[in-house]
């Protein structure tokens, strides 16, 4: 404590070091604290469930020939059947329970109020196998799925329950919709509980067996061995390790998969036939759910945590800057203490104090700097990518920050405590060396650090760089289709419990009535949304092509309304566009794009060609135009072979978005539609009202918070090390003015002490500048999958940051330069 009382007093005698010093630290352990919270709320947090490392999760890689839809909570590997499931639930014996789940797009409507998010399908074994207690009335259990569609039950999520329902504890017994079907709510879900999928937040959860009730479309998966489409995993018993409940598991799965699956496949080449048959299961630690958002945003999370590390380095190599400085003009203190007794051991013991005081303060200081870097993280993050994460500092990212703040208090403050407190301290003074001095050592340690800091801001100015530009390129690709003025929404009916000929009836209502809006000069409708991340692919059969086992015969898809090409701005290669009389009953025809010409060998003789969906020979399929190539789901993607139906030809479609064109500003229209959708249906929730071009910055959200974050980062860094530049400079003119006295005594002018002074930091920055290259390369090799037409070493972006560089590096010499060539000679050979 005596300790703690003396750091303080000093600290406060020295007002300009210890405010530096706490802001650069707040600014360094806030930066760090804010992305470890993100790090940690991605990749480390575990499910909020009692003993989640029992938990595992299940996958099978390997060829799985059928139809796959899957979506956030795992790739095609982590995907299984119904039957497969229910196969390995019945036999399986190391498991408490072994639990399926999927989620859903919901419309949950309660008293003619609706809603639409998400929904989870699962069996009767989820709640138990996660050990979770209701918040009120009971959960999900084995008795609610034990026949298909047989259970009209459901379960709510705790913060939808308390945030749209008000808390209302008479919700448990009574009835609400779930995309038009009447289920009984027979209980809440625990406070904290947000289902096992980052990213995801089911609003309510309802048996897996429903889904033939819920989804009209899903046809005959209950049943059929080639449609993937849930996820596994499971709780182990007591005393069962991963690698026992493998072997069990994939004794169970492999008789399945050779005896009874193996046997329905046709037309696979013996090669991928005996790769189905070599499947195996692969049980992983499941303690943190589900979900691809943990494998998809691991680099660039590492990266960002990496660029805050160095911004805390230079931060603290700062603070061992200042606190050399100030050790050197309390040498006379030292040594006093020195002589009265005082042990080296007692003396570093104080001067640690100090440091870890100063870090202290600037750990509490960053806790507000930390804030703001997740407000800003959480403006930056599209709504749908935010679902889920907790933009807080949670324990653990308190506990991180303590730790953090001590630890660089003893990293920053260890040498300078050492140096002051060196044994000849004494005899140094003795010899005449003056209170100011400092020894050559610690002159070459502080420029020493700076260079580091040089060489450190370069490599993340470097770096930023790459990642502006890689995102300025994303910013100029040709999508194949104009944004501009373009306004897109979604209406899913379907999920409100519409039947099919009236979802029809309103698609046709709504596009007629956009396009009578004032100022709207086209409007049509898609099944897939243009740059939406939604993958949809088929395999195909086109006239001329000929297959064989194992051929590539994957094309994407999308179904379109009349005048779609027209509306978006695609160019029409050849043929015609889709007209208001392309409806079912007429003749079926097809529009497809030139990558799909070129890569089933069509060339540009492709209108009156016939092809069909699906595996099967039957062509069906007039296809009536060629357009041009355009971007499907993302920016990013190289252009895909796409074929498009008109969607009026579906009889079943049941979900659309919508695209209006206006020849001003889209903020009217924007305004607009919602009345629009009301005049129709006041029930039917408006989903992802926004501009085009706002989808489009959504779908690069990824590579704008890279950018953006490590540009902020690196003008923060290079901030920090131009600030140690002129504090060490600044130290030394202080230390050198009897020498620069003697040198204008003897002729030196004022060009020539600043030229002195200003070689000092050109032989840093020199060094800094390369060593920080080279540092940068290393880093953009690292990060070159996060970076789009570029590589990992850009000249043009190296000689920028550089030069940025080199510019405030020789701005910060610039006023101790100045400063030293003003120097008097004569008070200069006075000064000691």
């Amino acid at each position: 404590m005596p300790n703690i009382k003396l750091a303080i007093r000093a600290l406060y005698r020295s007002p300009f070091v210890t405010t530096v010093a706490v802001l650069s630290l707040a600014l360094g352990i806030g930066a760090n604290a804010a992305i470890f919270s993100l790090f940690n709320d991605i990749l480390l947090r575990p499910l909020s469930v009692p003993h989640a490392e029992q938990l595992v999760n299940i996958a099978a890689p390997g060829p799985t020939p059928g139809n796959h839809s899957d979506d956030i909570e795992g790739s095609g590997e982590s995907i299984f059947t119904y039957p497969m499931f229910r196969d390995l639930e019945r036999r399986q014996t190391s498991f408490r329970a072994l639990a399926a789940h999927r989620l859903f797009g919901a419309n949950v409507a309660y008293h003619g109020m609706p809603v639409n998010g998400q929904g989870s399908y699962v069996s009767g074994a989820y709640f138990p196998a996660l050990q979770l207690a209701p918040a009120l009335g009971r959960l999900l259990g084995p008795a609610d799925d034990q026949s298909i569609g047989g259970a009209s039950v459901a379960v709510l999520d705790y913060a939808f329950w308390q945030n749209h329902l008000g808390g209302d504890p008479h919700v448990v017994g009574d009835r609400i919709l779930v995309n038009g079907q009447p289920m009984t709510v027979v209980g809440i879900a625990p406070e904290g509980f947000e289902g096992t999928a980052i990213g995801a937040v089911p609003t309510i959860y309802v048996p897996i067996s429903m889904r033939g009730v819920l989804d009209p479309l899903f046809g005959k998966g209950f049943t059929q061995r080639q449609t993937y489409w849930i996820y596994l995993f499971g709780r182990l018993k007591p005393g069962v390790t991963i690698e026992r409940a493998s072997r069990e598991m994939n004794g169970i799965f492999h008789p399945i998969i050779t005896d009874v699956e193996a046997p329905l496949l046709t037309g696979m080449s013996e090669q991928t036939m005996s790769r189905f048959r070599a499947r195996t299961l692969v049980l992983s630690d499941g303690r943190r759910g589900q979900s691809t958002l943990r494998d998809s945003r691991r680099g660039s999370l590492v990266l960002l945590f990496g660029v805050t590390g160095v911004v805390l380095l230079i931060a603290c190599a700062n603070i061992a800057n200042l606190l050399l400085a100030r050790g050197a003009n309390r040498a006379s203190e030292m040594a006093v203490r020195l002589s009265l007794g005082a042990t080296r051991r007692q003396l570093v013991r104080q001067l640690l104090a100090e440091s870890c005081v100063l870090a202290l303060l600037g750990g509490i200081a960053s806790l507000a700097a930390a804030r703001a870097t997740l407000v800003l993280l959480m403006r930056l993050l599209p709504g749908d990518q935010s679902s889920g994460l907790h933009f807080e500092l949670d324990g653990a990212a308190l506990a991180f920050t303590a730790a953090l703040s001590l630890g660089t208090g003893i990293a920053f403050g260890l040498f300078p405590a050492l140096h002051a407190t060196r044994p000849d301290l004494v005899s140094t003074l003795r010899s005449g060396v003056g209170k100011h001095s400092g020894t050559r050592g610690a002159s070459r340690f502080r420029s020493g650090l700076v260079t580091a800091q040089i060489a450190l801001s370069m490599a993340l100015l470097s770096s930023a760089g790459l990642f502006v530009r890689s995102l300025r390129n994303l910013g100029h690709v040709d999508l194949g289709f104009d944004i501009s003025n373009l306004v897109m929404f979604e209406l899913s009916p379907s999920l409100n419990g519409y039947p099919h000929a009236s979802s029809r009836a309103l698609f046709a209502r709504v596009e007629d009535e956009l396009r009578a809006l004032p100022g709207v000069t086209a409007a049509t409708a898609s099944l897939v949304p243009s740059l939406g991340g939604w993958n949809w692919d088929n395999s195909v059969s086109v006239e001329g092509f000929r297959k064989g086992p194992d051929t590539d015969d994957d094309a994407y898809f999308n179904e379109v309304g009349p005048g779609y090409f027209h509306a978006m701005g695609i160019p029409l290669v050849a043929g015609r566009e889709f007209t208001a009389s392309d409806v079912a009953g007429a003749p079926p025809v097809a529009i497809v794009n030139e990558e799909f010409a070129k890569k089933f060998g069509l060339g540009h003789n492709v209108v009156g060609k016939y092809m069909g969906q699906h595996r099967g020979d039957t062509l069906d399929l007039q296809i009536v135009g060629l357009v041009k190539n355009t971007k499907y789901s993302g920016v990013r993607n190289r252009p895909r072979p796409i074929y498009v139906l008109p969607y009026r030809q579906d009889t079943v479609v049941g979900d659309l978005t919508f695209y209006a064109r206006t020849a001003s500003q889209p903020a009217p229209l924007l305004r607009a539609i919602p009345s629009l959708v009301a005049r129709a249906d006041a029930q039917l929730p408006i989903e992802q009202l926004k501009t085009v071009t706002q989808q489009l910055h959504e779908n690069i959200f990824l590579d704008r918070l890279v950018s953006t974050l490590s540009a902020a980062f690196a003008a923060l860094a290079t901030l920090l090390a131009a600030i140690g530049l002129y504090g060490v400079l600044a130290y030394s003119v202080a230390q050198r003015t009897r020498e620069i006295g003697v040198r204008m005594a003897l002729g030196a002018d004022a060009n020539r002490v600043r030229a002195l002074v200003l070689r000092q930091v050109g032989g840093m920055t020199l060094i800094g500048c390369v060593a920080g290259i080279a540092t940068a390369v290393a880093i953009g090799r690292s990060a070159n999958s996060l970076l789009f037409e570029l590589s990992g070493f850009d000249p043009i972006v190296t000689a920028v940051a550089a030069v940025v560089l080199v510019g405030v590096a020789f701005s910060a010499g610039y006023l101790p330069a100045r400063k030293a060539s003003r120097v008097d000679p004569i008070q200069a050979l006075r000064y000691e």
